[in-house]
């Protein structure tokens, strides 16, 4: 059962909030999915699990996080962001048991590998297979992004415009172009974070996007066929080098 929207609601009635406030689909799945991969954390005392609050914790901080960026960027559209998310750390760590092994991680790095673990899993479901190539080249091209958690919608939309067909993407989300700046921006920055759960993009310590580390090839012989044939080292008749193709048999 999906208790998310349930929780908005209160957030409307209580709150009172002085501007409009709008929680994507994929917001309420990400948090979700931060409960339920706590609870098979092997780093996370089973015994006294997961606080049941910590979902509805989290969303709080999340919300109040973004209603405090709209009333300071002067917007009346308040919509969080992943960014939100770990803004909302110790909300997060406060409800979580660890073993000995997440006291050594340390609470604070096990919940950014659930929140990004759960963005990746959320992700996935909306933009499996779907080709994202032109995106990631972007930033394989030297391209790169920062994006602060308080960055106005409309200069965050700016930003993610600079990269070919990020904002196209949008869509897969259910959002059109005459959606609101909030709710564009969050979704572009939500493809980013997939891509970086996913270690398509990287993000250095400036929290700067930027191109993916590519993985090494595994080291081959000087005599390995698929290098032969990068380098147009094959001759006819299945020798290399200038050589001539006959072959000992012998």
């Amino acid at each position: 059962m999906k208790f998310a929207p349930i929780t908005l609601c209160w957030f409307r009635t209580a709150w009172r909030s002085p501007v409009e406030l709008e929680v994507p689909a994929y917001i309420h799945e990400v948090i979700e999915n931060i409960a339920f991969l706590a609870r098979d954390d092997k780093r996370i005392d089973k015994r006294s699990g997961v606080s049941q609050r910590l979902p509805i914790t989290v969303l709080e901080s999340v919300v109040s996080n973004a209603e405090r960026r709209a009333l300071k960027t002067g917007e009346t559209s308040a919509v969080p962001r992943i960014l939100d998310l770990y803004a909302a750390l110790p909300s997060m760590t406060g409800k979580l048991e660890l073993e000995y092994e997440g006291e050594l991680k340390g609470a604070d790095a096990v919940a950014r590998e659930l929140i990004r673990n759960a963005v990746g899993k959320v992700y996935q479901s909306y933009f499996d297979g779907a080709n994202l190539r032109q995106v990631v080249q972007w930033f394989e091209l030297g391209g790169s992004l920062r994006l602060d958690e308080d960055m106005p919608a409309r200069q965050m939309l700016e930003q993610l415009g600079r990269i070919q067909d990020l904002l196209a993407f949008t869509s897969k989300l259910g959002l059109v172009e005459s959606e609101s700046d909030a709710l564009r921006a969050s979704a572009g920055e939500f493809i980013l974070e997939g891509l970086y759960a996913h270690k398509r993009v990287s993000r250095n310590e400036e929290l700067e996007f930027v191109a993916g580390e590519r993985p090494q090839r595994e080291e081959r012989g000087k005599d390995d066929p698929e290098q032969r044939r990068e380098r147009g080292d094959f001759r006819r008749g299945g020798g290399t080098g200038g050589g001539g193709g006959r072959r000992n048999l012998n």
